[in-house]
């Protein structure tokens, strides 16, 4: 099963971390992703651009609407991403607790849900 892990952490904050460290972080990540493809659970990673960067579209009564972000005052915010392929939810728990991220705010753990009909699929089941 798939598992998306959220890494979440107080933008400001983590930029005061010394550089070194920031940096540490981030090659601490990618070994991590290597050790996950080496047990054939990694999928995709990603660290996300500053908060600042985003934009948020939503389209109501046919009208869409562009704001840019940040679009919650929140303490923490959206820093990066995990997919990963986990036996199950425990398993899921165990990985997002050797994410750095983890050491400095939270790792949310979301299952995806399966859903046929995406490119390469064959039909829709919308579970």
């Amino acid at each position: 099963m798939k598992y998306l892990l959220l890494v979440h952490h107080n933008e400001g904050a983590f930029n005061r971390i010394p550089e070194i460290t920031r940096k540490d972080m981030l090659a601490e990540s990618i070994q991590l992703c290597h050790r996950l493809d080496g047990n054939g659970q990694y999928v995709h990673a990603s660290p996300l651009q500053p908060e600042a960067t985003g934009i948020v579209v939503r389209v109501r009564n046919g009208k869409a609407t562009v704001t840019d972000g940040p679009f919650a005052e929140t303490k923490e915010q959206l820093a990066g991403y995990f997919l990963i392929e986990a036996q199950d939810r425990d398993e899921a728990v165990h990985i997002a607790t050797l994410v750095p991220g983890a050491r400095i705010g939270t790792v949310e753990v979301r299952p995806l849900r399966e859903v046929t009909g995406l490119p390469g699929e064959e039909e829709s089941n919308f579970e």
